[in-house]
């Protein structure tokens, strides 16, 4: 079993930045592809960025590229998103999830691959 807790989000204004952390117990945690997705009030909960297990390969939605950044640090069992350039659509609960069959990083933004989540942590762009 792996839990996974986000932490981090808050209140920001436009062109601000945050870092959300994403942190297990699981002592398996670095054999899983991580995973950001997001959901806004009334849309559906949408991909963000993934890093593989081992931390070499990353994959972002095309609305977050150039202005987020997925890492991982094994050894503390945590994942970050660095969210530089925020937007005020970037407002949503952020979670983090864990999956254990994405196997192309192309395969990261299928929610359906994910078997862990955490959570969530709010996150509010203001303008």
């Amino acid at each position: 079993q792996v839990q996974l807790v986000e932490s981090g989000g808050g209140l920001v204004q436009a062109g601000g930045s945050l870092r959300l952390s994403c942190t297990t117990s699981g002592r398996t945690f670095s054999s899983y592809t991580t995973g950001w997705f997001r959901q806004a009030p009334g849309k559906e909960r949408e991909f963000v960025a993934a890093i593989s297990w081992i931390g070499i390969r990353t994959y972002y939605a095309d609305s977050v590229k150039g202005r987020f950044t997925i890492s991982r640090d094994n050894a503390k069992n945590t994942v970050y998103l660095q969210m530089n350039s925020l937007k005020p659509e970037d407002t949503a609960v952020y979670y983090c999830a864990a999956s254990g069959s994405v196997y192309y990083m192309s395969q990261a933004s299928d929610r359906l691959k994910y078997d862990y989540w955490g959570q969530g942590t709010p996150v509010t762009v203001s303008s």
